[in-house]
């Protein structure tokens, strides 16, 4: 067992309890948006459709996921300057601030009655801290800094594992702690509040008790810095372009899919409760588990390159399925096929952080971080107005339009394993 010295230098803890904080968050906001968005639309019409609910909760995620995708991008930028200065602690304490501010604001609309467009207050909060964005790239900047080359991909996978784990068991609980609730404290109260509680805590534990861990230059960095890959780096750059605009169209596809999920989730023929929710949303995080095992198993025989494409065919497999799921049964066989969708993004962060020295860990993964919110801008709205015309005909046809996104994101990165497989040819060559 780690002895708690030891244990003050990892990470996880926080990347843990800050998932699980997450979770409780995301079902609680959920349901919250569905009885609000149920009672405007009641109130303003004497005869509701369910169209018309679908349409005022997209309309709110749309809203509130542009904020949250606009607002980091500049504070992102500087966390991620500072934590290239040595500061590594300070992308990551920042960004909790912020997740504790707006976890906060949800409570106050439970308890006090406030208007759910007070989210878009508490999303700006945490885009100013500089949001996900930020904290997860300061994150696998650390894991970057404290791992060589060769297990890179394996040490993100496994902090993706833990994320996806704390998911889990978050979201396995999240449904029921919503619906615990008494006379004087309303329903969602008590599953908000732990969700306050826990992001109080990492807060607390990442700015008293974790200690950086010491970092190590590696012998490829080393020769970088000496000159000696100076024909490689060049090479690089192109390598870097089609890492980006393949994790971006992946990026798309993912993100424009899993946010009109939570939207599909609640109308019929499907129609969740918050215990549906939960589980639906632990279905999610079950991918973690299984994207991991399957870093471990195929990284003895592929490479981080052909990695990357059973992902991305992995999900894209799942999410054109989930656009013919008319029954609860069928959206979970439709989550079993993304069995390994999870494991592209990590695994390109792994690769860029090999085209890069140590010094510039943090500025290129916040790069990638914020290509993503920049693209996330056009993708929403887009995404959102596409699933309100097709409510009537084909509600499941923006995740029909995910899948061939993401059948195109597998174009630039087959072509990074064909100049990866030239350029090895060429360091052999050389004696590298």
């Amino acid at each position: 067992m780690l002895s708690f010295g030891k244990m003050r230098k990892r990470i996880e803890p926080v990347v843990l309890c800050a998932q699980i904080a997450s979770a409780f968050f995301d079902t609680g906001l959920q349901m919250v948006v569905k009885e609000r968005c149920a009672n405007m639309t009641d109130a303003l019409s004497p005869t509701p459709t369910e169209d018309s609910r679908q349409k005022a909760m997209s309309n709110f995620y749309m809203i509130y996921n542009m904020l949250a995708k606009f607002v980091p991008i500049l504070p992102a930028i500087l966390l991620a300057k500072v934590g290239d200065l040595g500061y590594r602690k300070i992308p990551i304490v920042i960004p909790l601030v912020g997740y504790l501010v707006s976890r906060v604001v949800l409570l106050l609309v439970i308890v006090m009655d406030l208007p759910i467009q007070a989210m878009f207050g508490g999303v700006v909060v945490h885009g100013l801290s500089g949001g996900f964005c930020s904290y997860w790239a300061g994150v696998m900047a650390l894991v970057s800094l404290t791992s060589t080359e060769e297990d890179r991909s394996l040490h993100m996978m496994h902090i993706e594992l833990v994320y996806g784990v704390a998911g889990l068991i978050g979201s396995l609980a999240s449904g029921h702690l919503f619906q615990l609730y008494s006379v004087d404290f309303k329903q969602g109260t008590l599953l908000v509040s732990l969700s306050v509680f826990l992001y109080f805590l990492c807060l607390i534990y990442t700015t008293f008790f974790f200690l950086m861990p010491s970092f190590s230059t590696s012998a490829h960095e080393r020769n970088e810095t000496n000159g000696f890959f100076t024909e490689r780096n060049s090479r690089n750059i192109l390598n870097i372009l089609l890492l980006f605009a393949s994790g971006i169209l992946y990026d798309v596809a993912v993100g424009g899919g899993m946010e009109i999920l939570v939207t599909f989730e609640m109308k019929e023929p499907l129609n969740w409760s918050a215990t549906q929710v939960g589980y639906g949303n632990a279905a999610g995080f079950v991918v973690f588990l299984t994207s991991f095992l399957g870093v471990m198993v195929m990284s003895r025989w592929v490479s981080d390159v052909t990695l990357i494409i059973i992902g991305m065919v992995s999900f894209a497999a799942g999410i054109y399925f989930m656009a013919f799921v008319t029954a609860t049964y069928m959206f979970y066989l439709a989550r079993a096929l993304t069995l390994f969708a999870l494991i592209p993004m990590p695994t390109i962060r792994a690769l860029l952080s090999k085209q890069v020295n140590g010094s510039s860990y943090g500025i290129t993964l916040i790069s990638l971080q914020l290509s993503f919110k920049i693209a996330s801008l056009a993708y929403t709205p887009i995404y959102t107005k596409v699933y309100q015309a097709t409510l009537d005909w084909f509600p499941g046809f923006v995740f029909t339009l995910s899948s061939i996104i993401t059948v195109l994101a597998t174009i630039p990165v087959s072509t990074v394993g064909c100049r990866s497989g030239r350029a090895d040819g060429y360091e052999r060559i050389l004696g590298n």
